[in-house]
């Protein structure tokens, strides 16, 4: 709700109202917006407009949201064994070896390979280029989206995007450019119904319920480990 393109577009007497919202949360979720509106020193107007400014289309509707926010931070952090059997459950299926096979076949024709990812997908890539390397397939991982690509590197490439959204603006930035110059794309994502996986030529998608806390996204991110490993294991065996 409180995203930060719409923190940044609030005026002095809005912050001080998220502010309070922010540090009275459970206070303010089962109040009337007289109350709100007294606590903050404004009038019952300016409350509802901030309520309109943040997606809402009154009060009620915005401590509904609040609740919900506040229920999504109260959720128990599931066992990594819970995870994993998610995991193993719903995405080991034969449809997912055959993508990886494709995906392997993809590389192993590939001249360069590039992982690309965004915060903890970007370390990720970081792990997944390292490891592409240690089994003979040299790769090389970019975490700034903004950083500049010989020429070189463009014949006959293959990407490897990671994203556990599939939505990362940044990573779908530096897609559209890399197809653009002529590479093929492979995508990792959690959804094969996101904007990533849909510009991918190859998305393996792994479906585990997300997980946060405090508005941070923890999911789990060894299934991405094991399908890294996956794929350049099966280029080493098509190598041989």
């Amino acid at each position: 709700m409180f995203t930060s393109e719409i923190i940044a577009s609030f005026n002095e007497l809005e912050t001080s109202i998220y502010n309070y919202i922010i540090t009275h949360s459970d206070k303010v979720a089962y109040m009337r917006i007289r109350e709100l509106a007294e606590e903050t020193h404004v009038s019952t107007a300016t409350i509802l407009r901030f309520c309109k400014k943040v997606g809402c289309e009154g009060f009620s509707e915005f401590k509904t949201k609040l609740k919900l926010e506040q229920k999504k931070e109260e959720n128990p952090i599931k066992s990594s064994h819970h995870a994993m059997l998610e995991f193993f459950e719903r995405t080991l299926t034969n449809d997912q070896d055959h993508s990886i096979y494709q995906a392997a076949a993809l590389v192993k024709q590939a001249e360069n390979v590039i992982f690309i990812g965004n915060g903890s997908s970007g370390i990720l890539a970081e792990y997944g280029a390292r490891y592409f390397s240690g089994l003979g397939k040299f790769s090389m991982y970019i975490k700034d989206f903004s950083y500049p690509i010989h020429s070189k590197l463009h014949k006959n490439n293959v990407t490897i995007a990671l994203s556990v959204s599939g939505e990362n603006r940044f990573t779908i930035e530096q897609l559209n450019r890399l197809k653009q110059e002529g590479s093929q794309v492979i995508s990792i994502t959690n959804n094969k119904h996101t904007t990533i996986a849909k510009i991918s030529d190859i998305n393996i998608a792994y479906y585990l319920t997300e997980e946060f806390y405090q508005y941070t996204n923890i999911t789990t991110q060894v299934p991405v480990v094991f399908i890294i490993e996956a794929i350049a294991r099966e280029v080493h065996q098509l190598d041989e």
